[in-house]
């Protein structure tokens, strides 16, 4: 029996030719033409790796979250809350303006531009969006548990101040801000610290 042609074409290569297009034309703009195109395979190929455009999306995301956002890493590996928020902030201004990159951050982007016919796409590009969201807030609780911050501050309601300015970054990336722009965003935002 025949096992058939094995895959001809480096997979991290292709996840990372296909998320520039998923970037710059969202989840329902990007063409399967489009993304071949990019990939440099043929329709078949890229169903037989992916099964469908929504697999080949999924693992898209998977390799963004993975490879693109390590600053998110960086950033909570700071000793304090203040020091982690600063470093979101400021790497989210500098992530946002690579110039090898569509400016903005793709999940913002990616959930803006879904069309209802996307739903399961949409709903996977706010949970991802809720894990960060999480992951500050989990950061957060620690931090008023030391005593980092007052009494008054609810911790989620916090993280959901921090998530909406970064996801208010990304918007403006992609509508031109420069990055000395988001960069006094950052800094708008760090003065308004909870004392």
């Amino acid at each position: 029996m025949a096992l058939g042609r094995p895959r001809t074409f480096d997979m991290d290569h292709a996840l990372d030719q296909a998320l520039q297009v998923f970037w710059r034309r969202g989840y329902d703009g990007a063409s399967i033409a489009e993304l071949t195109q990019a990939i440099g395979i043929a329709p078949p190929s890229l169903y037989a790796a992916f099964g469908n455009k929504e697999g080949l999306f999924r693992k898209v995301l998977e390799r963004y979250v993975m490879v693109r956002t390590k600053f998110w890493d960086e950033a909570l590996g700071e000793p304090t809350a203040r020091a982690m928020i600063e470093r979101l902030l400021h790497g989210t201004a500098d992530f946002m303006t690579e110039a090898c990159n569509p400016p903005g951050c793709l999940l913002v982007r990616g959930t803006v531009a879904c069309s209802d016919m996307a739903q399961d796409i949409h709903q996977e590009l706010i949970a991802r969006r809720r894990e960060g969201e999480r992951m500050v807030c989990e950061r957060l609780v620690k931090a008023k548990a030391d005593g980092e911050l007052p009494e008054d501050i609810d911790p989620a309601e916090f993280a959901c101040y921090i998530a909406t300015v970064l996801e208010g970054m990304s918007i403006h990336a992609a509508g031109g801000a420069t990055r000395g722009d988001l960069h006094k965003v950052a800094n708008m935002t760090m003065r308004a610290w909870p004392k």
